[in-house]
């Protein structure tokens, strides 16, 4: 009944695989963190930071999260509200209540109904090609073409 020989190996199930090698990280309502943030594994933003934010996985900026700063991440869902610009290298998702005032580069870029965007935005970005403006009838902003080399 009792084998104190016996030895007990602790077992670890999880929904999905974490492809970075590091855990889930998420920072709750209520918190407020003045830094910068790196981190290897995926990253969830209830409270309110206030620096730049490095991530080599995903970032989410829940409903009640605020970040000022810069974010640099690998796909990235704002739900919540980002002052400052943000760098994505694969997917960016605008909830319908994300409100986002700065710059956007992403790959992919996807926008739910009633999501704020106050800046400019650069997709699918190749660093070899140019911007090239050409003139719109409006005069109010002039339409930005890009390059194929």
């Amino acid at each position: 009944m009792f084998n104190k020989n016996k030895e007990v190996k602790p077992t670890v199930k999880t929904n999905e695989p974490n492809r970075t090698g590091g855990g889930h990280n998420s920072l709750v309502k209520g918190t407020y963190i003045e830094g910068k943030i790196k981190s290897d594994s995926d990253i969830r933003i209830d409270g309110t930071v206030k620096g730049d934010i490095q991530c080599k996985a995903k970032v989410v900026i829940g409903s009640s999260g605020v970040v000022e700063g810069e974010v640099k991440c690998q796909n990235a869902v704002i739900i919540g509200k980002l002052s400052g610009n943000i760098e994505v290298q694969d997917t960016l998702k605008l909830d319908q209540t994300a409100k986002v005032n700065g710059e956007i580069s992403t790959k992919k870029l996807i926008v739910v109904a009633g999501a704020e965007f106050h800046g400019y935005c650069k997709m699918g970005v190749d660093k070899k090609s140019k911007s090239i403006p050409i003139q719109n009838k409006s005069k109010s902003n002039p339409i930005v073409q890009k390059e194929v080399s």
